[in-house]
């Protein structure tokens, strides 16, 4: 089977999007193609052909990815899929070569992606880089430690006044948070606050709360009702879509709020950090029904700038043996030397460590430790004391998150 990979012309790009809906048994609406029109660079589209017929695609946003102590450029893929026609022929290994490569020259030193199918980019050298955790709660078992007493204000803005709010609050939050990425305003435009009745799946329209404490905006709450009244009983499902708050105080109140809405019985939220503060804060964690799910995936590509562009919790050096097989520049034996100036990062030295360049992308942001790989049995320790001295550089405040596929 030959393939060709290039980038697609304006005149092809009805037939991309149809190609990118079939691959997922679906179609992309016309108001999701026109605001992808405006956010997808078009030479950062992909398409596959076989005998000038497309039947693959893929593209790439340019995005801002928080790192420990900074922030790196990352290529932010989407839209990969082949048709099913065509699938196990090797198309998707040739478009996934065609845009690591393209990254690599444009300086990209991180890709990162949201899997739907996860198996699939192991292959490729990405590794789960954040967790998030799933809560399922009724709505009257829920209760704060303490019975603390109501602080601030909580007030229901439109999409104008959460256009100015919003973008400042989760800035401030984004900027110590691993894993969170940069929102353009024309993201918040195109991407996070639109509500189109596709996107609903049943439910009433999209709600934005802010909390407000001492008068200054510190939360905000995305959220919408599924309205249910079985036996002309009240038993909504409200379901979180997006929680932001600058504190451990914010976060309580914004959450106050949202279990304290009427007529619903049940709060779900597919979208909180494995290190919420709620999961601690009420008196019975149980009744969160908490679960766990992978979230951002993410592959090394350049991997000097990316260890030396991060911050670490000690002083120390640590010899890497990394097995990379689909970048070649990877593939050696790394010593990282991090000091109070920040950090060198060299090819050569002794092995200390042995692991795959995916299972380093998982203790890159702060998801995964040494400590735990090793007892999966994915990283080898060659010298005594090794797995420890890497968890004391690499450990993180708090675990990673990314509240947002794209």
């Amino acid at each position: 089977m030959s393939v060709e990979i290039r980038v697609p012309t304006e005149q092809e790009i009805d037939r991309w999007f149809s190609v990118v809906g079939a691959s997922f048994s679906d179609e992309v609406k016309e108001e999701d193609k026109e605001h992808d029109k405006r956010m997808l660079p078009p030479d950062r589209r992909l398409a596959a052909y076989e005998d000038s017929v497309m039947i693959g695609t893929a593209a790439d946003i340019p995005l801002t990815l928080t790192i420990p102590g900074g922030e790196l450029p990352a290529s932010g893929l989407t839209m990969v899929g082949v048709l099913p026609s065509h699938r196990r022929r090797g198309v998707l290994t040739g478009l996934m070569r065609r845009h690591l490569d393209a990254a690599r020259e444009r300086g990209e030193p991180l890709s990162i992606l949201w899997a739907s199918e996860p198996p699939i980019y192991g292959r490729y050298g990405y590794g789960v880089a954040t967790m998030r955790a799933w809560i399922a709660a009724d709505r009257d078992r829920v209760a704060f430690r303490g019975s603390p007493e109501p602080a601030g204000h909580v007030r229901l803005v439109d999409l104008d006044e959460a256009e100015r709010i919003l973008p400042r609050l989760y800035e401030r939050v984004r900027k110590g948070t691993p894993g969170m990425f940069a929102r353009t305003p024309e993201w918040w435009r195109e991407y996070r606050l639109p509500d189109p009745e596709h996107r609903r799946h049943g439910g009433g329209p999209r709600f934005i709360a802010v909390l407000e404490l001492d008068g200054q905006p510190e939360a905000y709450a995305m959220y919408r009702v599924h309205e249910k009244w079985p036996e002309a009983f009240p038993a909504s499902l409200l379901r979180a879509q997006e929680t932001v708050a600058t504190s451990p105080l914010a976060s309580r109140e914004i959450w106050r709020f949202l279990f304290g809405v009427d007529l619903v019985a049940r709060i779900e939220s597919a979208w909180l950090p494995i290190d919420h503060p709620l999961l601690l804060l009420v008196t019975d964690p149980r009744r969160l029904r908490p679960k766990l799910s992978d979230g951002l995936w993410l592959r090394i590509l350049d991997l000097e700038r990316a260890l030396g562009a991060r911050s670490y919790a000690a002083e120390g050096s640590i010899g890497l043996e990394l097995r990379d097989s689909f970048v070649d520049d990877n593939d050696a034996v790394w010593t990282l030397e991090a000091g109070k100036d920040g950090a060198e990062v060299r090819r050569g030295g002794e092995a200390e460590l042995r692991l795959d360049i995916g299972d380093l992308a998982s203790t890159y942001l702060g998801a995964l430790s040494f400590g735990r790989l090793a007892a999966a049995g994915l990283v080898e320790e060659l010298v005594e004391g090794a797995v420890d001295r890497a968890d004391a550089l690499f450990r993180t405040r708090n675990a990673p998150w990314c509240p947002e596929v794209f």
